[in-house]
Formats: C-alpha cells, structure tokens, sequence
C-alpha cells in the first residue's frame, strides 16, 4: 500500500533524509514515509519532528523497496510528499 503511494505520486517526491527535514521544516511536506532498515538515527530524527509538527509518519520496511518505488536504483531512508 505504502509503495503504491509513493509510486503514484512520484512528481511530488521529496527522497532523502536531508531535503525530507528541509521540506517538513519549510512546512511542504503532506506525509512521510520512513524505511525500517535505515539507520535509526536519521529516521528518529524524522519520526520525531513529524510527531512535533503532526504530519502522517508511515513506516515501510525496506529501503531498497522504497528507492524502487521512488523510481531511483539505491535505497531511500525517507521519502516526502509535497502537498497537493
């Protein structure tokens, strides 16, 4: 469901953990998705100011899955959605 999201809405994609914090601290960012295997560091970072800032934070577990779903060849820890 998750990977489906991010597939359809691929001209809205923010993907990365540096540019998801920028946009969600710009206040652009419609939801969030995190990859369970990333490093827990960064993803803790994000999880924390979506939770602050009440953004949607859905987890999914694989990073590969998720630059896949991206359209990239490497993994994403975290992937944005801009708003509509």
């Amino acid at each position: 469901m998750s990977y489906e999201k991010v597939t359809k809405d691929q001209s809205r994609l923010i993907i990365g953990t540096k540019q998801t914090l920028k946009a969600m601290k710009n206040g652009v960012v419609s939801e969030v998705f995190l990859a369970d295997d990333a490093d827990k560091q960064l993803t803790e970072k994000i999880a924390d100011l979506a939770s602050e800032l009440d953004i949607p934070c859905l987890r999914v577990d694989s990073m590969k899955k998720l630059g896949t779903a991206c359209g990239i060849d490497v993994g994403a820890s975290a992937v944005a959605i801009k708003k509509g």
